[in-house]
């Protein structure tokens, strides 16, 4: 063989380990991708699960414990509830800025109806519940007819929410004591059991039954997929047969219910029904859900990963507590993880385009 094919031969051997190389580097990384696009909760289990070993390797049992875990889904139920209904609005690349309000102004109308009108608590909570619903089909019926964005609806409902809030309720506040001796079904979700030194309340069991089912439905029905493809490209969607305007209302419509369902449980945490309540929880579900790996951007995404996002905010604020740490500590790793959690769902983004 002549210098020349041999020259030849081993630049062909290594433009083929070169190759290789390519093929197993991209190999490992498309995995890497692919399991994130497929699994969206993956990054944030990761992240919980590391949160809590370091907490508790940290704090020992005084972290580590049913007590203090459970601890952690009381602390976040709520914020967990409002975060999977905020969940869905940006699974179809919109947004909600008027949760938190629709949660306080829903548990308001539910003490109120009791306690002004003497609605038996049964009809007045259902009140509350369908007042929840109807600001939610509102802002979809605004966003999916009128073509507003969703944004500046919400933005604009928060505000009118608010005022009405206090208009209506006159700044009152109706107290525990109240409540307790007159109409208990309102803080029936704030009742505690106890399981093995772990204090759950059926706030909590809610929470938890809420994540399951809606993860089932936006995995196995066909509303679910309708959700993911509006919000992945609402043009490809509404070719396809899928009905876009009313696929947005009824997601508006289900996260007001589902924010409702909030203040009712807000009633059982704080025991009262404060006008000023709850004022944090617009900026905290989308915290949530951005931690938990749905896109801003629509169509990608999970309950689950919410959930879990809710959990991580809550481990990170109990262990730096229980650690004696200041407060703004917790602003500033929870913020770190909302630019990091943006950071990888671009990645995620450009290496699938």
């Amino acid at each position: 063989m002549s210098t020349g094919d041999n020259y030849e031969a081993a630049a062909s051997n290594s433009a083929t380990d070169v190759a290789r190389f390519d093929e197993t580097s991209s190999g490992f990384v498309g995995k890497i991708h692919h399991a994130l696009h497929v699994t969206p909760a993956l990054v944030p289990l990761i992240v919980l699960l590391a949160s809590i070993v370091v907490f508790g390797l940290l704090l020992g049992s005084k972290f580590f414990s049913p007590f203090a875990l459970t601890l952690i889904l009381q602390q976040v139920q709520i914020v967990g509830i409002v975060a999977a209904a905020q969940s869905l609005v940006i699974l179809t690349a919109g947004i909600d800025l008027s949760v938190g309000a629709i949660a306080v102004i829903s548990s308001v109308v539910m003490g109120q109806f009791t306690f002004r009108y003497g609605l038996p608590p049964g009809l007045a909570v259902a009140c509350g519940l369908g007042f929840g619903t109807l600001i939610g089909t509102i802002n979809g019926w605004l966003v999916a007819v009128m073509k507003l964005p969703p944004f500046i609806v919400t933005l604009g409902m928060w505000q009118v929410v608010l005022a009405a809030n206090f208009l209506y309720s006159e700044n009152e506040t109706i107290r525990s004591q109240e409540i307790a001796t007159q109409a208990p079904l309102l803080q029936i979700l704030g009742t505690k059991f106890n399981v093995g030194g772990a204090i759950f309340t059926l706030g909590v069991i809610f929470l938890l039954v809420l994540v399951f089912l809606l993860a089932y439905v936006l995995k196995h029905t066909a509303w679910g997929r309708h959700v993911y493809a509006v919000g992945d490209d609402p043009d490809a969607a509404e070719l396809s047969g899928v009905n876009v305007k009313g696929t947005i209302i009824s997601v508006y419509a289900l996260a007001g219910l589902i924010c409702a369902f909030a203040g009712w449980a807000l009633i059982g945490r704080i025991g009262s029904v404060s006008p000023t309540s709850g004022q944090l929880l617009n900026i905290e579900s989308i915290t949530a859900v951005v931690i938990g790996g749905i896109s801003l951007f629509g169509g990608r995404g999970s309950i689950l990963g919410t959930f879990f996002g809710a959990l991580i905010v809550g481990v990170f604020t109990l262990g730096l507590r229980l650690a004696g740490a200041d407060a703004q500590w917790t602003y500033l790793l929870i913020g770190l993880l909302i630019i990091a959690a943006v950071a990888v769902d671009q990645w995620i983004r450009k290496v699938a385009a």
